[in-house]
């Protein structure tokens, strides 16, 4: 039946995907393709590797002592009020300045005079 295509064939097959496809969406069609097969392809192996060898690891969880929190680790708190004034730092110094002052506050101030 079709167990011999021809360069003839071959050139027909591509013109009919490229009309159905488009020539734009192709390369994202072949990649979406190419992923689900790898993936395809791991999840059978693990499958395959999970019914050869089915062992059952047995371990005996250590007792973790708790952190000691100690003076030189700041507090939660300590530490937002540090990156909030950072933060204040940073938008501070990428503000314009006229004469020292933020530009908004200096024209503040010249419509108010």
């Amino acid at each position: 039946m079709m167990s011999n295509l021809g360069p003839t064939e071959l050139i027909i097959i591509a013109v009919v995907v490229l009309l159905l496809f488009g020539a734009k969406r192709l390369p994202d069609t072949a990649r979406a393709l190419g992923q689900s097969l790898r993936l395809f392809k791991k999840e059978t192996s693990n499958m395959k590797d999970d019914v050869e060898a089915p062992t059952v690891v047995t371990t005996q969880a250590e007792p973790v002592a708790p952190q000691q929190v100690t003076a030189a680790t700041p507090s939660v708190e300590d530490r937002l009020r540090l990156l909030e004034e950072e933060n204040r730092r940073l938008k501070a110094a990428s503000e314009p300045t006229v004469n020292g002052a933020p530009a908004a506050q200096s024209q503040n101030d010249q419509r108010s005079s």
